[in-house]
């Protein structure tokens, strides 16, 4: 067998409700050591990882979150499909996936960044993993349909489609300007790359199966 393929054993250990309350620890951390120290030492700065070799932010970034919004869309995301996804993935798998799909996103983002000289922004934010999570949700339950603001309904691949298109109009037209749009497309594609290469499975093919 690949070893790359070899799969866990299952189990179900409700490893989101984990990674949601690790994400609101962090939070109200922030709101008593303040906000910016935590922004410093956990969010990803292409500047500091270059000069210091801050490595690590390419994981406590997806841990810190600018405001209540930030955190608590992020959160609801990742608690109404991560929990499904989980469920499907088993427990272990789906760690692997999230932090895989999220650091590389992070490291996706400061090549980006790097390469366009702008070593000072600051990455944070679950994002890149959530978005990986919802393509996840919609290999797994492309029948899924999901009420988009809680008007437009819509199959799960569709919303997958639908948030890359407006992400990539909104990269290419520089819309949102604190918003992680390249971070946003990394995590579908690094989640896209997991399914063929660890699960074996073609996004494409189980949409039209």
């Amino acid at each position: 067998m690949n070893p790359l393929r070899r799969p866990f054993r299952y189990r179900y250990s409700g490893v989101v409700l984990w990674l949601i309350g690790i994400n609101i620890l962090v939070f109200l951390a922030g709101q008593v050591f303040g906000t910016w120290y935590m922004e410093v030492y956990l969010s990803m700065i292409p500047g500091l990882i270059v000069i210091r070799h801050w490595l690590w932010t390419f994981v406590t970034y997806m841990f810190l979150h600018d405001g209540f919004a930030h955190i608590f869309f992020n959160m609801f995301a990742l608690f109404v499909f991560g929990i499904q996804v989980e469920r499907r993935m088993g427990s272990k798998e789906f760690l692997l996936f999230y932090l895989v799909s999220g650091i590389l996103a992070g490291f996706f983002s400061f090549v980006a960044y790097a390469a366009m000289d702008a070593y000072n922004i600051q990455l944070m934010g679950a994002s890149g993993a959530v978005f990986a999570v919802q393509l996840a949700y919609a290999v797994y339950y492309p029948n899924s349909v999901i009420y988009l603001w809680g008007l437009l309904p819509l199959r799960a691949p569709l919303m997958v489609l639908g948030f890359t298109a407006i992400e990539l109009f909104s990269l290419i037209t520089r819309q949102g300007g604190n918003v992680a749009h390249i971070t946003h497309l990394a995590g579908f594609g690094f989640a896209w790359l997991y399914f063929l290469i660890r699960l074996g499975i073609n996004p494409i093919r189980a949409w039209r199966s």
